[in-house]
């Protein structure tokens, strides 16, 4: 009886897993479609859209200590912590729980993107302009990604997650070279605000495989957060008395994300044992 209650155990999280790959492909059917219409239309009714010079004026522009804007520089130090120590986490590969080689894969570009991200906000943020802004730009879309690819590996597939991944990686490296190229923001925009929107939609959709998966949207209502902060920029600048600016606390909020969800690979765990342990347990 216990065999054959496993079996049907077994068959029965399959069929649902199988469920889950057949409704994913419908939606991603329909979402790219959607946003495939939206890009012409978007393309054919908008004009082109320059970055503008504004773009580079914050509202915290002091020079301490002969570092350029200071605290916009420094407020990057987070990311460079939980890059590095992620990053080593995940290639280490016994610290977090993550069941498949293509989880780990995703993971570690997700870390190393944070990485790019203290590094590239660092280096643009010492002297803004048009022609290091990318680097501040590329990091992000990877780390944006990876992240939407490792929760399809985990909800969905290893192949289609690690399928998006490489569509999503050219993708974000193909916006970047159409904005050098064209001096266009158009892509890069649609870029960073779908694939959030992405992430959210797969979170809420398709059950956890792990436990802890609040991290998820406690992350996301960080991000809207911290996308408030940078809108606010000079507001809040001015409401605190001139301390810290808007920009620089949606650099904090958004190095909580990593942190957050590092937290959840360190305290999660599976919430279906795999079979050589079921029958380890008979």
């Amino acid at each position: 009886m216990t065999m054959m209650s496993l079996s049907w155990s077994l068959v029965s999280i399959a069929n649902k897993k199988q469920q889950q790959i057949r409704r994913f492909k419908i939606t991603i059917h329909r979402l790219f479609g959607f946003a495939f219409l939206c890009s012409i239309s978007f393309f054919l009714f908008s004009p082109k859209i320059p970055r503008s010079p504004n773009y580079h004026q914050f509202a915290d522009m002091r020079n301490l200590l002969g570092v350029p804007n200071t605290l916009n520089v420094i407020t990057n130090f987070p990311f460079l912590v939980v890059g590095v120590l992620g990053l080593i986490l995940a290639l280490e590969g016994g610290f977090f729980t993550i069941s498949s080689q293509a989880e780990i894969s995703t993971w570690i570009l997700f870390y190393a993107g944070i990485l790019g991200v203290a590094f590239g906000s660092v280096y643009y943020h010492m002297k803004p302009d048009n022609n290091r802004v990318l680097w501040d730009t590329l990091p992000m879309m990877v780390a944006y990604s990876s992240l939407f690819s490792s929760l399809v590996v985990e909800r969905i597939g290893q192949r289609i997650g690690l399928g998006c991944m490489c569509a999503l990686l050219f993708a974000a490296f193909t916006c970047i070279v159409y904005e050098r190229i064209y001096d266009d923001i158009r892509l890069c925009l649609m870029f960073q605000l779908i694939l959030p929107l992405a992430i959210a939609a797969v979170a809420y959709m398709y059950p956890s495989n792990y436990t802890h998966s609040t991290y998820w949207f406690s992350s996301i209502g960080i991000y809207l957060l911290a996308k408030l902060e940078a809108v606010s920029d000079k507001k809040l600048y001015r409401a605190n008395n001139y301390v810290i600016s808007g920009h620089s606390l949606e650099h904090v909020c958004l190095a909580l994300i990593p942190f957050l969800l590092s937290v959840m690979l360190i305290c999660r765990e599976r919430k279906f044992k795999r079979l050589g342990d079921l029958k380890d347990q008979l």
